[in-house]
């Protein structure tokens, strides 16, 4: 008789494969979350007692600085906030300056479509000069203020400024029209501009370029503030520049000459007759106690330890869920989805509200909510750039450890948040 052998069972790569499944599905949740879910949620009945619309937001008195702050750059609903929040602030406060995160010179450029200027307002979105602002809803705002200003009584007119200093091609300009205004000589500059490239030559060295603009500054008549905001802002821009040409990243130089542009914004209104301006950055420049290092606040403290704490009042944002839209290394753009792992963000959710604003200072002690306010949790924060490998299994690459209570006064939660579409320059 033939023998039979019974086949064994292959017991170990069974639990082998059964391992990696597990590991699968961990991984996958975990990446897709940045953990093992969307994390805790506050009190939801305390929320909903506390939570109210966006539109009922309110300033306290002696404001002179509101901040909105936005989670990301990459989703629709922060940059529609900007219309939003401004619109209702200007309606029942008076404020007639919007102060964007953008360079002085193209932000010029769309206050001058406002006012009555040739083309769209899709163009005058990408005159800014960076891709987050080329988008429709940052359009919307635009066409709005200069419908606003269309009959506007004089001296009530809307304003749009930037309090940035990266790009040098439309601060230049802006600066050579008011050099031509003044009558004074650009030549020695000049020397240093490559048109071509529009920016400064590569072989201009910070201290020719300061030593021009310098000359230039001083020939400006001091009531001429708009002249010599112009030449400041090309001297910040070399500065900003020879750091990063050297390998260091200047941000709290960067802050601080956003802090000094602001504060220089707030005093144009105050002497056109308005004690309130409403600025327009990443959470990361207005938080209002936020640091880089011990020697290197964000722009927020600054203004904050400037004007004193109240009279400045910023606005956070956060979401539950977002889907961004991102650049790549590359410069190619894609859309990922976020969990922020906010409390608060998930009580939003829970409750059912797809935004709403939370006043902190309106949460009694004796609430439930009271911890969740205070206490530091786990926020949303993205800038513009995606580490897909870094950002998948280092969840707090993007989000920040702070207490919501200390670093806002008030924040908007967006429940669900969705990505923006980058329009095509117009005209190209």
């Amino acid at each position: 008789m033939k023998s039979q052998t019974t086949k064994k069972p292959h017991t170990g790569r069974y639990i082998l494969l059964c391992l990696l499944a597990v590991l699968l599905i961990f991984g996958t949740i975990f990446s897709h979350f940045g953990g093992l879910g969307p994390g805790q949620s506050a009190d939801r009945e305390a929320f909903a007692v506390y939570a109210k619309e966006v539109p009922d937001l309110a300033l306290p008195e002696h404001t002179r600085i509101a901040a909105l702050g936005e989670a990301t750059h990459g989703n629709s609903e922060f940059q529609q906030l900007k219309r939003t929040v401004f619109q209702n602030l200007a309606g029942k406060y008076g404020i007639r300056a919007f102060c964007l995160e953008g360079d002085y010179g193209g932000c010029e450029m769309v206050n001058r479509y406002i006012h009555g200027g040739e083309g769209s307002a899709e163009e005058a979105a990408a005159e800014i000069g960076f891709a987050i602002y080329r988008t429709e809803e940052m359009a919307d705002l635009i066409r709005w203020m200069r419908e606003y200003n269309a009959t506007a009584a004089e001296g009530e007119d809307l304003i749009f400024y930037g309090f940035d200093m990266q790009r040098s091609d439309k601060d230049y300009a802006c600066l050579k029209e008011a050099c031509a205004k003044a009558g004074i000589d650009t030549s020695r500059l000049d020397q240093l501009w490559d048109a071509e490239a529009e920016s400064f030559s590569e072989t201009a060295t910070l201290e020719e370029k300061t030593a021009a603009l310098t000359e230039i500054k001083e020939q400006f008549d001091p009531s001429d503030s708009y002249g010599i905001h112009a030449a400041d802002i090309l001297l910040q821009n070399g500065k900003i520049f020879e750091e990063y040409n050297a390998g260091r990243n200047p941000v709290g130089m960067r802050d601080q000459f956003m802090t000094d542009n602001v504060l220089w914004m707030l005093k144009q209104e105050e002497d056109r007759g308005h004690e309130c301006i409403f600025v327009s950055a990443h959470n990361g420049h207005v938080e209002q106690l936020g640091s880089y290092d011990a020697d290197n606040k964000v722009m927020g403290n600054l203004l904050a330890d400037t004007i004193g704490k109240d009279a400045y009042y910023v606005i956070g944002t956060d979401f539950q869920k977002a889907t961004v839209n991102l650049p790549l290394q590359s410069g190619k753009r894609i859309t990922h989805t976020f969990y922020s792992h906010d409390p608060l963000a998930n009580a939003a959710k829970q409750c059912g509200y797809e935004m709403c604003w939370l006043d902190f200072s309106a949460v009694s002690e004796n609430s439930p909510l009271y911890p969740a306010v205070h206490d530091y949790c786990w926020m949303g924060s993205l800038g513009d750039s995606y580490n897909a490998l870094f950002m998948t299994f280092v969840p707090m690459s993007y989000r920040i450890y702070r207490s919501p209570a200390l670093t806002y006064d008030s924040m908007i939660f967006v429940s669900n948040a969705h990505p923006t579409v980058i329009q095509e320059v117009p005209n190209q």
